[in-house]
């Protein structure tokens, strides 16, 4: 056990900041769980909000929250623009279907 004051100190602010990390850490991974199971694309700002924080107080390296936010972004906005394509060729097959009448 540490004998100086400002070890003692050193020990019990390190606890501190451990908890809070952890807290943090674990209060996003619980809300993209949260995301992943209810696909509301409404939360992602705030996912990708939390994320950032975490990797600017170095909880996470920069690297992985790049590589989370990229992974939701391909899931939840690539869907987005598959239903718009999948509706752009509908109404392309609907004038062509017109047009022969």
């Amino acid at each position: 056990m540490a004998n100086h004051l400002s070890s003692l100190k050193r020990i019990r602010q390190n606890h501190t900041r451990r908890l809070r990390n952890r807290y943090s850490y674990k209060s996003t991974r619980t809300s993209i769980r949260k995301l992943m199971r209810e696909n509301k694309k409404e939360q992602l700002p705030n996912i990708f909000s939390m994320i950032d924080k975490l990797a600017k107080k170095n909880i996470i390296h920069i690297n992985k929250a790049a590589r989370l936010k990229n992974k939701f972004s391909k899931k939840f906005l690539s869907n987005k623009s598959k239903e718009k394509d999948r509706n752009e060729s509908e109404i392309q097959k609907n004038d062509i279907s017109n047009r022969n009448i």
